[in-house]
């Protein structure tokens, strides 16, 4: 009997530490990602490029982080490109040459120059972007974005464009007002 509590005690407890590496057990980004994509489980693990076996043990709570950095990135820009299905911004004849993209990316160690990534102002959308990512999921935004549309939309729009929208809408949204920096 200690072992079956020991056993549900270790899968809360990763599930816990999944919560706190990614604002969420990982079975509910897989699942909303499954569900956006209409993917199985062998789908959604082929296009991000993890075994079922793997992706069974993170949805199961039985191992709590990704190790590859290239399935994490993969796993940024599906959401991103679900973000932008949500929006209207992507259409569905799009999808299957997107998620091959998506499956084709790599992710890197380490950073050399010609990687350093963007400059500029698109390095402001970026850390923008992922420093609201980093701090809140994209539910905890969204739901502080309803909160203050009445009494301060413009801070709700901001979390829904850099929060929890694609690229796009939040580089035009930087541009429009560019002047403030």
């Amino acid at each position: 009997m200690r072992e079956v509590l020991s056993v549900v005690e270790t899968v809360e407890r990763n599930r816990q530490a999944q919560r706190e590496a990614y604002g969420e057990p990982l079975a509910d980004a897989f699942r909303r990602l499954m569900g956006a994509f209409e993917l199985t489980q062998a789908g959604l693990s082929r296009v991000l490029g993890m075994s079922p076996p793997m992706l069974s043990q993170l949805m199961n709570a039985q191992r709590v982080k990704i190790g590859n950095p290239a399935v994490l990135h993969r796993m940024q820009v599906l959401e991103e490109l679900a973000d932008g299905v949500r929006a209207g911004s992507v259409s569905a004849q799009d999808l299957p040459a997107r998620l091959d993209d998506i499956q084709a990316l790599t992710g890197h160690w380490t950073r050399t120059e010609a990687q350093a990534g963007p400059t500029g102002e698109h390095a402001v959308v970026d850390g923008m972007r992922n420093l609201l990512r980093a701090v809140a999921s994209g539910q905890e935004l969204s739901s502080a974005a309803a909160a203050l549309e009445g009494s301060h939309p413009a801070l709700a729009e901001l979390l829904r464009v850099y929060g929890m929208g694609p690229d796009g809408p939040a580089r035009e949204h930087f541009a429009r007002h560019r002047d403030l920096f």
